[in-house]
């Protein structure tokens, strides 16, 4: 009888576990786990400094900034579409000059042409039937091709032959500023206040910080967590749970803190979680692909049978 164990290689069936191994040790197959809770930005955290937001502000795409942190970011950004702006106009500047050098050239050379073409007083000696471009060298130069044509030097080494090294070109910078999480432009009037109400719990001496539970609902008081839908009220920045918008709010589309006549527009989801490995809270599960084998069911008969013949041989030999 043969063992009955997880590793056990003597049994006739290819086992879960023996499957899940193999596919760990060979590297085919999708390999995924669950992301745990310290890889999840918490939702009162600021997008760009993941730390808890001190003063928050929220877009109209509802990702959470801290204040400092978004501004202070704008600002870089029209610090530097300023510098590009300033090199592309130094560029435009020197096309300009180079084209009216050109210009000039030009207009040059036109005139030595015709001033060439009217002074008539001095004519150069050419033999019968030869052009002055036909004319044979008298420079002393050696060269290996004749009758005026111009000399080739095929040897990428000479100094005359290499290429010329350009200035890269500067395209001419977008003066939008763009959100850096979701990548739509954004400005600094369209951020609106956020005001979380805090959890009003008079035997908790911890600090804001150090509280697992800081803030609720400001209509319900329920506790917000990520786990928790949650939107913000753009009339007064209150954060509220989308099931108080649902079975509260969106009956009368009232505000129920100050009575003021709500719209679908003044209501803005507030985007959850969001780090390198999940997106949102709704995924939190991070899968690494590798090369699938795929076997045919005649490849599979066959491997199949040959394993039989091989447990056979071996009843036979023992």
């Amino acid at each position: 009888m043969t063992r009955h164990a997880r590793n056990c290689t003597a049994g006739a069936v290819y086992t879960y576990h023996e499957k899940k191994k193999d596919a760990a040790n060979s590297g085919f197959g999708t390999t995924s786990r669950r992301i745990g809770k310290d890889s999840v930005k918490s939702f009162d955290c600021c997008s760009l400094s993941l730390q808890p937001c001190r003063n928050p502000v929220i877009t109209k795409d509802g990702y959470l900034f801290d204040k400092e942190a978004i501004l202070t970011y704008i600002i870089s950004k029209k610090n530097e579409f300023n510098r590009k702006m300033k090199e592309y106009e130094k560029q435009v500047k020197a096309d300009e000059e180079e084209q009216a050098a050109l210009a000039n050239a030009e207009q040059q050379k036109k005139l030595d042409k015709f001033i060439c073409t009217e002074k008539n007083i001095v004519t150069n000696k050419t033999p019968l039937g030869a052009t002055a471009d036909q004319q044979p060298s008298t420079s002393g130069a050696i060269s290996n091709v004749s009758l005026g044509k111009r000399k080739e030097l095929p040897s990428f080494w000479v100094p005359s032959q290499t290429p010329s090294a350009k200035v890269a070109r500067i395209e001419k910078p977008d003066g939008k500023i763009y959100c850096p999480v979701s990548g739509k432009p954004l400005k600094a009037k369209d951020l609106i206040s956020v005001k979380f109400t805090l959890v009003k719990d008079p035997s908790d001496k911890k600090s804001l910080i150090a509280k697992e539970n800081r803030y609720m609902c400001a209509v319900t008081h329920d506790i917000l967590n990520n786990a928790v839908p949650c939107a913000v009220l753009k009339t007064t920045g209150d954060v509220v749970t989308i099931e108080c918008i649902e079975k509260i709010i969106k009956k009368d589309m009232i505000h129920p803190l100050t009575n003021e006549k709500l719209s679908e527009s003044d209501i803005i989801p507030l985007q959850r979680g969001g780090t390198g490995f999940a997106t949102t809270n709704e995924q939190l599960e991070a899968k690494e692909q590798k090369p699938s084998v795929l076997v045919c069911a005649e490849s599979y008969d066959a491997i199949h049978q040959d394993a039989r013949l091989h447990q056979l041989l071996l009843l036979l030999v023992l």
